[in-house]
């Protein structure tokens, strides 16, 4: 019913109108947000939700809980009414740590107090750096296989993607000429994720060196996901890109405490940029989110304070099952390259099989009640693969395996 005020507010001749025509509630929704998928990684986590027996590969999460005396350190801030926001940016101490850590393992330095902030986990620090630099129409320039959500994060932020295809035959690695070739008037970035996700892809400091000099050579800024950066094998070394020659200036380098530290339900990141871009961060961060949870902050201070002997300890295991996974897919005629970090191997199911790698990955949830995720989740570039986590128990893998070659041998047979 319309008012008596209103009715006498409305202007000389105007009339109310007989009908309105809804729309279908949908159609409220961002047409930017109603033509993004949703991740290809949850489908299948839910799918195998209610299945008995299912050995599950998929999420990428450590099988370990966080070590005791960080959980105790979060528990002791509870108990002693440690309830409160903290300053946007987070703990002072808390980044004073990571900034000692950073100079200590990669000779770069920050500002704790002007150049880095906490955030909620990585994923949040991905989705405010991108906010802050991109306008809309800006070209950012990335590499797939990759995580699912930079491509969306991207276009959320107004951005276009520009992807670019790597491959097992260059072990998934993404070249500075690849790059190069990608880059037009209209790119203002790169984004690199590596270690990578989903195929646990390395890339080496002489590599990255290349890339920094097509950053360098065309004015681009460089935003790094060095998420898996403490997860490295097999000789290798992980290269912080922001403590390449000349790149500190030109990166937006974000880790985080969820993958090393066993801490992926405590939300806990951070961003590291120089001091005038990050006034733009801190902005996005401090608008969306205020500031990172008061316990988790306590608790990542006591992860980088007693977390080292952790780390070792599960990087050690999470070698021994990456060795078993890489040797046991090859063996049973699946070609996987040797993964150099993150927890995770791609192998190539179709060449094999024949099976695409959709087919494969329903048909193995249920005919073997093993689960992994298709490649083509983390972007066409994909196709023939699925992703394994070996974040889970050297003897679920081992059975995992046995029931996976099962089913290839099957496929063969038919």
């Amino acid at each position: 019913m319309v008012s008596r005020r209103v009715l006498e507010a409305r202007p000389r001749g105007y009339t109310l109108p007989v009908s309105i025509t809804r729309r279908p509630t949908e159609a409220f929704l961002s047409e930017r947000v109603r033509g993004i998928a949703p991740s290809g990684i949850r489908r299948f986590f839910d799918m195998l939700a209610e299945m008995d027996d299912v050995i599950s590969l998929t999420i990428g999460e450590p099988d370990f809980t966080t070590p005791e005396p960080i959980t105790r350190a979060a528990i002791d801030s509870l108990e002693h009414g440690q309830t409160h926001y903290t300053a946007n940016g987070g703990m002072l101490e808390l980044r004073q740590m990571i900034a000692q850590s950073l100079e200590d393992r990669y000779a770069v330095t920050y500002d704790p107090a002007r150049e880095l902030i906490i955030t909620v986990g990585a994923s949040e620090a991905v989705d405010a750096s991108l906010r802050a630099i991109l306008d809309p129409g800006d070209e950012v320039i990335y590499h797939e296989p990759c995580f699912v959500a930079y491509a969306p994060c991207i276009e959320l932020a107004g951005g276009v993607p520009v992807r670019i295809a790597t491959g097992d035959d260059h072990d998934f690695q993404v070249s500075a000429d690849q790059i190069e070739a990608a880059v037009t008037p209209r790119t203002k970035a790169i984004f690199l994720g590596y270690p990578n996700n989903p195929t646990g892809a390395v890339l080496d400091r002489d590599e990255l060196a290349a890339i920094a000099a097509v950053a360098e050579r065309h004015d681009l800024l460089v935003v790094t996901d060095e998420i898996y950066d403490r997860l490295v094998y097999g000789g290798h070394q992980h290269v912080a890109f922001s403590a390449l020659d000349g790149m500190r200036d030109r990166t937006v380098l974000i880790g985080g405490f969820s993958k090393a530290y066993a801490m992926t339900g405590w939300r806990i990141g951070y961003v590291a940029a120089p001091a005038e871009l990050m006034t733009g961060i801190a902005k996005v961060h401090q608008y969306g989110i205020m500031c990172a949870p008061t316990p988790a902050q306590f608790a990542a201070i006591e992860a980088l304070r007693s977390g080292e002997p952790y780390v070792q300890g599960m990087l050690d295991e999470y070698d021994r099952r990456r060795v078993l996974m890489t040797r046991r897919f090859n063996e049973m005629g699946l070609h996987c390259f040797e993964p150099g970090g993150a927890f995770y191997c791609f192998p190539n199911v179709t060449d094999a099989t024949g099976l695409d790698e959709e087919t494969f990955a329903q048909r193995l949830l249920a005919e073997e009640r093993v689960a992994v995720v298709p490649g083509t989740a983390f972007g066409p570039s994909g196709a023939g693969h699925v992703r394994a986590c070996y974040a889970t128990s050297y003897e679920e893998i081992v059975e995992a395996m046995d029931r996976m070659e099962r089913f290839v041998a099957s496929c063969r047979a038919a």
